[in-house]
């Protein structure tokens, strides 16, 4: 399988257990990379047959500031659900950062694989 990727997309989101983290929206950091066959893409070069990689971030942008989550591991899974709902993906890997959120630490975060159920 070939991979499209998305890499260090920054978005804000309220994202976080304590009061003070869902106060305000604050930068989250996503990387996703979307398992699929390019090769229809590469023979026909039609955008009607890749992922759109920028309609998929756009997708991501809007879901991370409407969902309000208390985990990353559940912003993740919602990312993972919408990414394996687009045409062509059959797999993908989902990791959220929340920067600054540990002190001493550039960030943290999980990363999860799914793929599409048979």
């Amino acid at each position: 399988m070939d991979i499209v990727f998305i890499k260090d997309l920054r978005v804000r989101g309220i994202l976080g257990v304590h009061d003070w983290e869902r106060q305000q929206p604050r930068e989250i950091l996503i990387n996703v990379e979307l398992f699929t066959d390019t090769r229809r893409a590469a023979e026909s070069d039609d955008i009607a047959d890749c992922v759109d990689y920028s309609q998929v971030a756009q997708k991501i942008r809007a879901l991370t500031g409407s969902v309000g989550r208390f985990t990353v591991e559940a912003l993740a899974e919602d990312i993972a659900s919408l990414c394996l709902s687009q045409p062509r993906v059959r797999k993908v890997t989902v990791r959220v950062e929340k920067p600054g959120a540990v002190e001493g630490a550039g960030s943290v975060g999980v990363e999860i694989i799914r793929k599409v159920s048979v």
